[in-house]
């Protein structure tokens, strides 16, 4: 029988934090009455993270993982996924812990009448340099793509995955689906989330490869938005 919810969880390099987020994946969905899959995606782990993943996957039958031959970067990750999820619902969050996965139930509970729910971290748990420029980032996305989201950087999101017929995704448009979402005609919500200090492991972005490498993927967004064509045929 395929999952209600399908929890999408691109990997690298994140081996201390893999058996305390299955952990606490398992704890969070226990209660909330849907049945689950949860996917790691390798993506090209060079430590043991893969090894992590698979005695958690000997641990709790419901965890599954999908393999990349090479770092292939957090858009591919999520695409290939989404691709092998199975779930009416799906979840993407990051691996660090960052993401609360007792918030899960939390956007579920919110996604009736909506496409999709995406987390705003609105006590963000990061280095002073961090929070900084994550807040020029935002300010800078929404003057650019007219739009009014507090935190475009948060990962957690869930969906309805028939949305997914009508999204193209490509390297670093992970950072854009709420806007890609509301531009297919989709409704999405956003709602305060947790986030908590990363105690394992090292954070993949910088300042250099998180603003700049988006500022071009932004760029490519609002271009994307102002061309696209919105229109309705008149009935006779």
């Amino acid at each position: 029988m395929k999952p209600e919810i399908s929890i999408v969880i691109p990997v690298f390099n994140e081996e201390e934090n893999i058996p305390v987020l299955s952990s606490a994946i398992h704890r969070a969905m226990s209660d909330i009455g849907y049945s689950y899959e949860s996917i790691f995606v390798d993506d090209g782990s060079t430590d043991h993270s893969h090894k992590e993943m698979k005695n958690v996957c000997v641990e709790y039958n419901n965890f599954r993982i999908v393999r990349l031959r090479e770092n292939c970067g957090q858009t591919a990750a999520l695409d290939a996924g989404f691709k092998d999820s199975r779930g009416k619902y799906i979840v993407m969050m990051d691996a660090d812990l960052q993401n609360d996965p007792f918030d899960i139930p939390l956007l579920f509970a919110e996604i009736d009448g909506y496409d999709m729910v995406y987390g705003w971290r609105f006590k963000r748990q990061d280095p002073l340099i961090k929070i900084v420029s994550g807040k020029v980032a935002n300010y800078v996305r929404n003057k650019l793509t007219s739009e009014n989201i507090k935190d475009t950087g948060c990962s957690l999101k869930i969906f309805r995955r028939e949305c997914l017929n009508k999204i193209k995704l490509y390297n670093g448009m992970h950072r854009f689906l709420p806007t890609l979402f509301k531009m297919e005609g989709f409704s999405v919500k956003e709602v305060k989330v947790k986030h908590n200090p990363r105690v394992f492991g090292k954070s993949k972005y910088n300042v250099r490869n998180r603003i700049f490498k988006s500022f071009l993927d932004l760029l490519a967004v609002r271009w994307m938005k102002r061309r696209k064509l919105y229109y309705e045929v008149r009935d006779e």
